[in-house]
C-alpha cells in the first residue's frame, strides 16, 4: 500500500478547491487504477471531492480489481469551514490481514479520531497531512502517544514546500505499535518511507528527481 499527503494531487489551496473538485469516477484517475491492478497494491491519493454543491477534503483509494472508494475529512479547522464541508463516516481498509484507518491532517491530531479508529478494529493509522513547523512539533509527540495507547502502527505522509499560506515541512515518519520511531525524513527531501509491519523495519528512499 502507498498513500500520499493531504490534497496531494492539487496541493492545499482552499480558494481553488471548488474549481478543482471532482470525484472518484474521474477518468483522469484511471492511471492509478491501472497501476493498482498491475502491481497488486492499494493506492491512496488526496484531492478535493465534490459533495453536491459543496466540497470536501478527500482521498480516493484504489484497490486491485475493485471499485474505488473515497474518504472525506470529518473534522475541519475553523479556517477550512468557508471552503469545505465535513465528511461523514470513517473509511476502513483491509490488506494483508491488517485493518487500516485513513486520517486527514487536523483530525489526525484529535485523540478521539484515533480512539474511534482503534475501536473499529484498526491496527494501522494512516495520517495524510500538510503541516507547518509549529504543528509538526506537536504531531511528532502526538503520533507515538496514540500508537502506544491504541497499539497502532502510525504512518504519516507530509508534503514539503508551499501550501496555501504556509510552508509544509515534510518529516514523513513511521512508528510501530509501541510508539517507537522507525524512520523519519528531513524537512526538505522528497521520497518514500517503506515500512514492513511484520518485522518493524523501515527504510527511507529519497527521490532522485521527477
Amino acid at each position: 500500500m502507498v498513500f500520499f499527503p493531504e490534497l496531494s494531487l492539487t496541493g492545499c489551496e482552499p480558494r481553488l478547491a471548488k474549481s478543482l473538485a471532482t470525484d472518484k469516477t474521474d477518468h483522469r484517475l484511471d492511471k492509478f487504477q491501472q497501476r493498482t491492478d498491475a502491481h497488486n497494491i492499494i493506492i491512496g491519493v488526496g484531492l478535493p471531492i465534490s459533495a453536491e454543491s459543496k466540497v470536501q477534503i478527500g482521498m480516493v483509494w484504489f484497490a486491485p480489481n475493485a471499485p474505488r472508494r473515497d474518504y472525506a475529512k470529518q473534522q475541519l479547522q475553523d479556517d477550512e469551514l468557508p471552503f469545505f464541508v465535513r465528511g461523514n463516516g470513517q473509511l476502513m481498509l483491509n490488506a494483508a490481514g491488517h485493518t487500516l484507518a485513513p486520517a486527514i491532517c487536523f483530525e489526525s491530531l484529535q485523540p478521539k479520531h484515533a480512539e474511534d479508529a482503534a475501536n473499529m478494529g484498526a491496527d494501522i493509522y494512516l495520517a495524510s497531512v500538510a503541516k507547518p513547523a509549529r504543528v509538526m512539533a506537536k504531531a511528532v509527540l502526538h503520533y507515538p502517544a496514540i500508537a502506544r495507547k491504541h497499539k497502532l502502527h502510525v504512518i504519516m505522509a507530509d508534503c514539503v514546500g508551499p501550501s496555501d499560506n504556509f510552508m509544509s515541512v515534510g518529516k514523513s515518519a513511521a512508528w510501530n505499535n509501541r510508539g517507537e520511531l522507525l524512520a523519519q525524513m528531513d524537512s526538505e527531501s522528497e521520497g518514500i518511507i517503506i515500512l514492513d509491519t511484520a518485522t518493524d523495519q523501515a527504510s527511507i528512499h529519497e527521490s532522485l528527481g521527477t
